[in-house]
């Protein structure tokens, strides 16, 4: 009997990280800030996407996004943005792109720089994001 629960119970743990590991739910995580001294609006948007840009001819594929409501909170912004591992090829390149929105979706801020994630071993962790204002 003391033989039947230790397997069942190896069994459960079995199913249990079979289904985690097959999930192939990853994430990236970081901040996004600026460095002018500005107060957002209270409505401002912020949206982080991990963009496949491995085409230099072709759009962004969109790997992952989280929308961020301000609510009136300030810089700097903790993200997470989860995507399908299962989708990622290690000869492609994968970047960050952030936009900061007004709540009548006009843009604030936007960056500049490529912010390679993923591949190549580039981080997955602490990616930090400047932003620039628009013009």
């Amino acid at each position: 009997m003391e033989k039947l629960r230790f397997f069942i119970l190896g069994l459960i743990l079995c199913c249990a990280l079979f289904t985690a590991c097959s999930s192939g739910s990853s994430s990236v995580s970081g901040t996004v800030t600026y460095l002018q001294k500005v107060a957002l609006p209270n409505d401002a948007v912020i949206t982080v996407q991990i963009q496949d840009t491995s085409l230099a001819d072709a759009p962004a594929k969109i790997m992952g996004e989280q929308v961020i409501q301000a609510e009136g909170k300030q810089v700097p912004f903790e993200f997470e943005v989860t995507y399908d591992a299962n989708a990622i090829q290690d000869n492609h390149s994968y970047t960050m792109s952030v936009r900061i929105t007004d709540g009548a979706g006009n843009l604030l801020f936007i960056n500049d720089t490529a912010i390679p994630v993923i591949t190549r071993d580039n981080p997955t962790q602490d990616v930090e994001i400047v932003v620039v204002p628009v013009q």
